[in-house]
């Protein structure tokens, strides 16, 4: 089988809504795997009326599309008894691999979507529940809640200044990235065993896992670790200095650099005997980076950036987001979609590596579903319901 159809028959069901799960089988669409989301028939995915109206349609609002493109959408009200009796059905004809959920734990067995429920419907079935802090857990979580209380708010934002939330939902994002590595191993796992499993990943533990410098140095050293800035704690200099035209981004990682960067045209004053070692550049950290922040303001951007790479010191540009997509290495690996009903194409965000599906795609994928879009498709075509039976199913608000 070529690389680019690995994933061509793995079905995942997905009952998603927001943010967290939806990027993840993002991730698997861009594998190349059968995503179908599973969406309540009356509300549905709240984030679909997020954002603007850009298609000047209902539920297709400009915060759904980015994360959502590559699948198929069905509406299923799993309340009824005849929700749940299509559900088993979904699952043996469309051999579902993986299920995915982001319910509270409290609608599983209510639903009919826990895994042992599942499990006795298809037994290698691959079980994902993910939650904001565990299967015990109903309490309801949104990303900056989990950056409230994981931490990442207390480490984020000037010195001495208020806690700042930060500008991507690394919990959201963080998790579903963790999720997908769990989904691989457990389809290792049914490879090699023949076993399905279940995944109950929590956002507040994958929150709380980034957080290894800061709870090492906290609980065993007794250090107080709280936001800094754009300087660093543990190295100097590192920081945000201005430009003629703008800012630029220099982190020195080690001595030599240093010594390297006093030696650049123009730093040379720089040079103090006590900054020979990182410890003597942090102890005088604030007056160093006014030293250095005088002499970048003489040279434009590009200019210091021409200087430290001949030099090999890391330095960036600080890119707005329209620069960052002109960028050599980020506008070649850009996905595209578009609307097949208003021709309207949308740019999205690289995959974090171009995988072998997209590149047989020409980095395409499909448009992201209208509410419920393929219900005609999955419930006619796959379970075999007729004409008459989808209209008595969709009066009664089943579908």
């Amino acid at each position: 089988m070529e690389e680019a159809n690995l994933f061509k028959n793995l079905t995942v069901l997905s009952l998603e809504q927001a943010t967290v799960l939806p990027y993840l089988t993002l991730r698997l669409a861009e594998d190349g795997a059968n995503i179908i989301r599973m969406e309540h028939p009356i509300y549905g995915d709240p984030n679909r009326r997020v954002g603007d109206d850009v298609l000047k349609e209902d539920r297709m609002f400009s915060y759904f599309l980015p994360i959502n493109a590559g699948k198929k959408a069905i509406t299923l009200d799993l309340g009824t008894p005849e929700g749940q009796e299509i559900l088993r059905k979904l699952i043996l004809q469309l051999k579902v691999d993986i299920f995915a959920t982001n319910q509270l734990p409290r609608n599983y067995a209510k639903l009919g979507i826990d895994y042992e429920t599942l499990r006795q419907i298809k037994e290698d079935i691959i079980w994902l529940g993910m939650t904001g802090f565990g299967p015990q857990s109903n309490e309801a979580a949104y990303d900056p809640i989990l950056q409230a209380r994981g931490g990442l708010m207390e480490l984020t934002g000037e010195k001495g200044g208020s806690p700042q939330v930060m500008g991507i939902p690394l919990p959201d994002m963080g998790a579903s990235e963790h999720g997908y590595g769990l989904l691989m191993k457990a389809l290792y796992k049914r490879a090699v065993t023949g076993k399905g499993s279940r995944i109950d990943l929590s956002m507040f533990e994958s929150t709380t896992s980034w957080l290894t410098q800061p709870i090492t140095h906290t609980v065993t050293f007794r250090k107080r670790v709280t936001r800094r800035g754009n300087t660093h704690e543990f190295f100097a200099p590192v920081s945000v200095y201005q430009t003629k035209d703008g800012y630029a981004y220099i982190a020195i990682g080690n001595d030599k650099q240093w010594e390297t960067m006093t030696k650049i045209p123009g730093f040379e004053s720089l040079y103090k005997k006590e900054y020979e070692r990182n410890a003597g550049r942090i102890a005088e950290v604030n007056h160093l980076n006014e030293r250095i922040n005088a002499i970048t303001k003489q040279f434009t951007t590009q200019e210091l950036i021409d200087l430290f790479n001949k030099a090999t010191i890391p330095i960036s540009k600080v890119n707005t987001i329209e620069e960052v997509v002109e960028d050599p290495l980020v506008k070649p690996n850009l996905i595209r979609c578009k609307d097949p009903k208003t021709g309207l194409e949308v740019t999205l965000a690289p995959p974090p590596y171009m995988t072998p599906y997209l590149q047989s795609t020409g980095k395409w994928l499909s448009f992201p579903p209208r509410f419920g879009e393929h219900n005609e498709e999955i419930y006619g075509g796959v379970l075999g319901y007729s004409t008459d039976q989808l209209k008595a199913l969709k009066e009664k608000n089943i579908i």
